[in-house]
């Protein structure tokens, strides 16, 4: 069965953790987002080792040769990550995800200087409204912030370089594998068990010590509960979005992936009570109609 690109599968389970990571970040006001992302993903590591261990999933051996050639593709994975904590922080749920469509304009111009792959006049046309939409957002949000718009910039650019880059890579470690491949479930093992080290760095470089160290949300057992839950639930989302990746056509999976922006969206500003004008609105309702018109052109 024909699957969708890369970037379709990450947009889709990316783009579905954000509700999640919001209500963790601004519920409580949790101000440690590398450390709920390094909580998440040592999480999924404990749960997909179980499940190995039974028997129930396939998993690649972690070898130093594997690694080494994963380890660039997985600097990206958790700048992708922290840079999305960050901008949670200050960016609220619908214009994220408007935003996140810059990331398919930078994927699409790295596809064609990278791969030498042509986009007809449909495809670019919608990009560009993805990209008024973006700033006319911007323009109109009632709860601008600099710091996060630069924020999900960058982590824009990271979500593009990381599907792009891991295109190059997937080759060359499918090599280095015992078995000649390397399934999703291993990509999620490795993915999560390299970020684990890399994060405890962060939190020492970004100062979160001091924060864990005073915060009383620690010592809250329902906290603790709520961010497993968000570390249990998004392995969920991976493995639906896997399971419904291979039910499914490219097409449909790229155009669930686009519709589902919307009731995402809407949940965001109902959630969390986000200030909101008409004309802020009418950008975020465009920005997700151009998501809609660019799965459809990549379909035709």
């Amino acid at each position: 069965m024909k699957t969708p690109n890369t970037d379709d599968e990450i947009d889709m389970e990316s783009r579905s953790m954000i509700l999640v990571n919001k209500y963790v970040l601004s519920s409580y006001d949790f101000n440690a987002g590398i450390s709920l992302m390094l909580y998440q993903n040592f999480v999924s590591v404990i749960i997909v080792s179980i499940l190995s261990l039974l028997g129930v999933v396939t998993t690649e051996p972690l070898t130093w040769r594997l690694i080494k050639v994963w380890l660039p593709v997985n600097i990206i994975f958790v700048g992708m990550l922290v840079t999305s904590m960050f901008s949670l922080r200050y960016i609220n749920v619908a214009m994220v995800t408007v935003l996140k469509n810059v990331t398919n304009v930078i994927t699409a111009v790295g596809e064609m200087y990278l791969f030498s792959k042509h986009h007809d006049n449909r495809v670019w046309a919608s990009l560009f409204l993805m990209i008024i939409s973006a700033i006319s957002g911007g323009i109109t949000d009632l709860s601008f912030h600099a710091i996060g718009y630069t924020w999900q910039f960058i982590n824009c650019f990271l979500t593009a370089s990381y599907s792009l880059t891991l295109r190059r890579v997937m080759d060359t470690a499918k090599q280095v594998t015992k078995s000649g491949e390397l399934n999703e479930f291993s990509m999620v093992l490795l993915n999560n068990t390299l970020s684990l080290p890399l994060g405890v760095l962060l939190i020492f470089v970004f100062n979160e010590v001091d924060y864990l160290s005073q915060t009383p949300l620690l010592r809250l057992p329902t906290f603790w509960l709520v961010m497993t839950f968000s570390g249990v639930l998004g392995l969920a989302i991976s493995f639906t979005s896997m399971w419904f990746l291979h039910q499914t056509s490219a097409t449909t999976y790229s155009l669930v992936g686009s519709l589902n922006k919307i009731p995402l969206s809407v949940a965001g500003i109902l959630l969390f009570k986000v200030p909101t004008s008409l004309e802020n609105s009418a950008s975020i309702f465009f920005g997700l109609l151009a998501g809609v018109l660019f799965a459809r052109a990549k379909m035709r």
